[in-house]
């Protein structure tokens, strides 16, 4: 799979941008603020429908057009080849006026081939992997940011997995509303039995795809990191679900220990049957509490290296040296559940890895078919890789598709 055009109206700092992309590797060269990540956030948005920048969509609206209309409309288009196909994705963007005292509302819009789909029938047809510095936050961050990672690599790789999990949401919602109303005496808690069945219905499946797609990407990321650690460390990906469908040995303390669990035999119907019974058995707690207590959206994943858990105990280097093998892992593990290389797109990157690090990142994106690197710095490539890429400047929200000036 390749980028062959991207054209962008009002997005960000870009007015109006159309570029052609060659299938090779693209250096994007200039000083900073002048668009570079914006369209390395252009590109990805077109491939989960979010950006990694922001989770307001608002925010990536060109903001004087925005101030100055009323009416304004980002439009987000691609041209690009998959498998012997080609094909066009485009978002729109709307920001449009609403009732009075100046209101305004965002409304989002997606076609494929021109035609009108909704959002989950589109993600997961043009893909890309983004790696940015600031993902250090997947291994540091709070458990969100790692089942954010997790939902937008599934969502581009596992048909019906961003449908099924907006639907699991939306039943969690009504679910948590009525536990509130139960709390306050209002309601019979039997209404719970038709939102307990369909959250265990969906949210089995969930976590059934986090089962196996936490194994597969372990698999690839422990390779990787052993090679980039010259053998050293032992990377392990321990997925903790929030309902854990493994029976607990009788006695067993909740306490965490670096032990191995193999969930990869168990089945749907298991994992449902298990959570339904679950989520009865803590009827009376989640009414005094209001909330629903267990099930995926509060699921957690650890990264682990030599038994020693990175996102509380791991160095600067380690974290960094990990997150570059999730993402060669993803990129990997996507291209087995697609057949298609996804585009690679790397922010400033380099700048953020030692000397062995930049030769190995080099390596193992020279395998794949279409990488997007941003850069201030041409240093620090080597001559050679950079004799082989397209190399463009960016300035003030242009792109120039001519040869950087060495």
């Amino acid at each position: 799979m390749f980028l062959k055009h991207l054209s962008l109206t009002n997005f960000r700092n870009f007015t109006r941008l159309d570029v052609d992309f060659p299938p090779q590797v693209v250096l994007l060269v200039g000083a900073n603020a002048q668009g570079k990540t914006s369209i390395l956030e252009a590109i990805y948005f077109l491939a989960a429908f979010t950006s990694f920048q922001t989770h307001a969509d608002r925010q990536i609206v060109n903001f004087h057009e925005a101030k100055n209309n009323a009416l304004t409309v980002t439009r987000l288009i691609a041209d690009y080849q998959r498998g012997k196909s080609k094909h066009r994705i485009e978002a729109r963007l709307i920001l449009e006026p609403m009732g009075v005292v100046n209101g305004q509302r965002l409304r989002k819009e997606v076609l494929l081939d021109g035609v009108k789909k909704h959002m989950n029938e589109v993600i997961g047809h043009f893909n890309a992997v983004i790696f940015v510095p600031q993902m250090s936050q997947i291994i540091e961050g709070a458990p969100d940011d790692r089942r954010r990672y997790l939902n937008l690599a599934l969502a581009q790789s596992t048909p019906a997995y961003a449908r099924v999990l907006s639907e699991y949401s939306q039943a969690l919602t009504q679910r948590n509303a009525l536990l509130k109303l139960l709390g306050e005496r209002v309601g019979n808690p039997d209404q719970l039995e038709v939102w307990d069945e369909t959250l265990a219905r969906l949210g089995s499946q969930i976590i059934l795809w986090r089962i196996e797609a936490v194994q597969q990407i372990e698999r690839l990321a422990s390779r990787i990191h052993n090679e980039l650690t010259r053998g050293a460390e032992v990377l392990r990906l321990s997925y903790e679900p929030a309902f854990d469908p493994l029976p607990r040995p009788t006695g067993q303390l909740g306490l965490k220990i670096p032990t191995v669990l193999d969930r990869s035999g168990l089945g749907l119907k298991e994992i449902q049957a298990s959570f339904r019974e679950r989520l009865r058995a803590l009827r009376s707690e989640e009414i005094a509490r209001g909330v629903t207590t267990i099930g995926p959206h509060r699921d957690e994943i650890r990264f682990l290296a030599n038994d020693i858990d990175l996102g509380y105990y791991g160095s600067r280097g380690q974290i960094r040296t990990t997150l570059l093998a999730l993402k060669l892992a993803e990129v990997n593990w996507m291209k087995e559940r697609t057949g298609e290389w996804p585009v690679i797109l790397l922010d400033e990157v380099m700048a953020e890895l030692d000397l062995q690090r930049r030769a190995d990142l080099l390596k193992y994106v020279g395998e794949t078919e279409q990488v997007i690197f941003t850069t201030t710095d041409l240093k620090l490539f080597t001559p050679e890789f950079v004799a082989d890429a397209v190399v463009w400047r960016v300035e003030n929200g242009k792109v120039e598709n001519e040869p950087y000036p060495f």
